[in-house]
């Protein structure tokens, strides 16, 4: 892992704060890595490379880097809050989630069909009037059942 805040070290200074070993290594971990990480796992990932890191400090960077919109918070019902980069600081594509209520899976959906895309972008639209509201990016998780939940609960055959 380098020792820098890359991309997000114009936007962390910008806000007033400084680029730490704590918020750098947290950051490299995000970026590393394509799941939905929880804070525990963020921890026990980047206490290889900075075993000064504490939970704690883990917990109250990602509180910083969600107010800053460099990261993206899940929360998917489990009582586990996940963590992602956003759209804007380095996750490239935009997507939203399958999640399964029943494994606690999250699958990244980002193939949208042109009439996908025309839909949510009517839908933005339409709010944005209705609300006198400019938004600029949305989350949007389905939850539902994977296939081999849907199987394993008795709902029929797999999807």
């Amino acid at each position: 892992m380098k020792r820098n805040c890359g991309q997000w070290g114009h936007r962390l200074r910008q806000c007033g704060y400084k680029c730490t070993p704590g918020r750098e290594a947290v950051l490299e971990v995000l970026e590393s890595n394509d799941e939905h990480l929880s804070p525990e796992e963020i921890y026990a990932i980047a206490s290889k490379e900075y075993p000064e890191i504490g939970l704690t400090t883990v917990y109250r960077t990602l509180e910083i880097l969600v107010r800053l919109g460099i990261v993206v918070k899940l929360e998917i019902g489990d009582g586990k809050s996940r963590y992602e980069l956003s759209e804007n600081h380095g996750n490239k594509t935009h997507h939203h989630h399958f999640v399964c209520d029943g494994c606690g899976r999250i699958e990244d959906y980002s193939d949208f069909i042109d009439e996908e895309i025309e839909l949510i972008t009517k839908i933005e639209k339409t709010l944005e009037k209705k609300r006198n509201f400019k938004i600029e990016h949305h989350i949007i998780q389905f939850h539902g059942l994977c296939g081999g939940c849907y199987v394993k609960n008795g709902r029929g055959k797999k999807i």
